[in-house]
């Protein structure tokens, strides 16, 4: 990450009115006393080089359907830049309506129905309520203690999915959400191993691996050996904060390209152009905006990790080594149990436990645990892609709420 000219943090250029006369989800879900650190949308302005290649795009008129390679150029001339990866080869490239959806579009290329697809809860809520839809059947194979993936666990459930030759596919959160774990090259190698030894076909939704933060090294799956037939997919949504820009990059591995050619042609229909003509610009020439902002994710992560250790010294915080999400462990707070409350495994989810007390006592969205899986009862996750006033007041807020609650 380059320090030399460093743009201003963008986390720090909007106001708290200004950022609620916004109309997207995270602003307009809950009433206007209420902070939103819950849903993974950045509280930024939208980078120089983007604004101008859309404000070009809309002066010419050029609104029709996507087309062409520009996006794939982009990422895999941000690949060898930002990661030293080379392996990217546009025509093992497919653009996608968006990760999610990129995900969903894969699984169908690998599996069928009733097909297991392994998880690592707690995890992404769509990952459930996605892969349910679909009619595959989600199988938990838990983190550790530490957040990472349990070898142990991992191969057991392997083990298990795969016997009499059944089909299964593994899908991994790289970076990981919610935990914010970036996963190392020992760790993707024993993956991969572990994959090639049962037959589990895997994919990758590696939509946070822009914004990891000093201290760690993201490391692209289809670098690590054995992982030729695996497919991965991601954008600039969560790097750039263009969420509402809908397009994403699925990438296969050698091995993967005749799975990935099978993919309908239709499917490229989805992704907005305009969406891409972002995205594109974002991997192109938004480098320096983005190392601006992970300095201001860097220093909220620090000032999170005093704020809580101030005002709700019970929680339990292990710093994210990437993604702008904190994975709060609030057991210590004696709040209400949430085990047995009802989950919605939505972007919205149905508030129970430390998150409805913070809701409704502090005014201060978060996610509630139970919708990430096993795991996740007693915790919430923070979303610390703000302003330094606005995180802390926010945990502010959640102290004097804990306090009265005793």
């Amino acid at each position: 990450m380059s320090t030399r000219n460093q743009l201003p943090n963008p986390l720090e250029e909007l106001t708290l009115p200004q950022l609620r006369e916004r109309t997207s989800m995270k602003w307009r879900t809950h009433p206007s006393d209420v902070l939103p650190l819950w849903v993974a949308e950045m509280d930024t302005r939208m980078a120089d080089p983007i604004r101008r290649t859309l404000e070009a795009a809309l002066a010419a008129g050029d609104t029709g359907y996507a087309a062409g390679t520009s996006y794939a150029e982009a990422v895999q001339s941000f690949a060898h830049r930002r990661w030293g990866w080379d392996g990217i080869a546009v025509e093992r490239t497919a653009i996608v309506p968006d990760v999610m959806m990129g995900v969903v579009e894969m699984l169908r290329l690998v599996s069928s129905d009733g097909d297991a697809v392994v998880v690592n809860s707690p995890v992404y809520p769509p990952f459930y309520s996605f892969v349910e839809h679909m009619n595959r059947r989600i199988v938990d194979a838990p983190l550790d203690g530490d957040g990472r993936i349990d070898f142990d666990t991992l191969e057991a459930t392997f083990a298990r999915v795969t016997a009499g030759n059944s089909r299964a596919v593994y899908l991994l959160s790289s970076p990981h959400n919610p935990t914010g774990t970036v996963h190392t090259a020992e760790e993707l190698s024993r993956v991969a191993a572990l994959a090639d030894r049962f037959g589990v076909r895997v994919v990758v939704d590696e939509i946070h691996a822009p914004v990891v933060l000093p201290g760690a090294t993201f490391v692209p799956y289809l670098t690590v050996p054995g992982s030729d037939n695996a497919l991965c997919v991601m954008s600039a949504s969560k790097g750039w904060n263009l969420a509402g820009l809908k397009a994403a990059l699925a990438i296969a591995g050698p091995a993967a390209a005749g799975d990935l050619a099978r993919l309908p042609e239709e499917v490229s229909h989805g992704p907005s152009h305009l969406g891409v003509i972002a995205h594109a610009a974002a991997f192109r020439e938004g480098s320096d905006w983005l190392d601006a902002l992970i300095t201001g994710l860097d220093d909220n992560r620090r000032i999170l990790g005093k704020l809580l250790a101030e005002h709700l010294p019970p929680v339990r915080f292990t710093p994210p080594q990437g993604t702008y999400l904190a994975w709060l462990d609030c057991r210590g707070l004696g709040l209400d149990d949430e085990s047995e409350a009802p989950v919605q495994r939505g972007l919205v989810t149905l508030s129970a436990g430390p998150a409805a007390v913070f809701l409704t006592q502090a005014r201060v969205a978060l996610s509630a645990g139970p919708a990430f899986g096993a795991g996740g009862d007693g915790h919430v996750r923070l979303n610390f892609a703000t302003s330094e006033k606005v995180l802390t007041e926010a945990v502010e807020r959640m102290g004097a709420a804990w306090r009265e609650h005793h």
